[in-house]
């Protein structure tokens, strides 16, 4: 072998060497995107897995992974519940959206499959969010779990980017 390539190689090994290992997830990375109902029939079609109630949205999400800093598993009196926390910026939008839209519903998507939907029953103040999900109650907590972690490590990366 000649020196010109032994070098390349031996280049080759030593940088490979030096990338920084990913560190292991112990959770499935989980997107929450709320998207608005359609004023009229133009817009994408979804179907709730459970209800089979089928609502078309409009194509752009108002809600993204970016808006949103916490998720917990909420129990109110009509069950158990997702409540998504929305960052500062993200209320005060939302607040907008929310007391223009009322009587449209917010359907949740999560890696872009619907799993859940709410009717806009007046303006959010407070940024927060509840949602029944079509999710057995089970699968619940390691839900939430997943969608903590996603959304902190979105943050995280939101913040070395600023």
């Amino acid at each position: 072998m000649n020196a010109p390539l032994a070098g390349l190689l031996l280049s080759m090994v030593l940088l490979t060497g030096c990338q920084t290992a990913e560190p292991a997830r112990d959770y499935r990375p989980t997107w929450a995107r709320f998207f608005l109902e359609s004023g009229d029939e133009s817009g994408t079609e979804i179907v709730l897995p459970q209800s089979r109630v089928r609502l078309v949205v409009n194509a752009k999400p108002v809600l993204t992974e970016g808006d949103i800093v916490a998720v917990e598993l909420a129990q109110v009196d009509l069950g158990r519940c997702l409540m998504f926390q929305l960052t500062p910026a993200a209320v005060r939008d939302f607040y907008r959206l929310s007391g223009s839209n009322q009587g449209r519903r917010l359907v949740l998507l999560l890696n872009d499959s619907p799993v859940g939907a709410r009717r806009v029953d007046g303006p959010v103040t407070d940024g927060v969010v509840f949602v029944f999900v079509e999710i057995p109650d089970a699968e619940l907590p390691k839900l939430v779990d997943d969608l903590k972690k996603s959304t902190a490590a979105f943050q995280r990366a939101l913040a070395r980017k600023s």
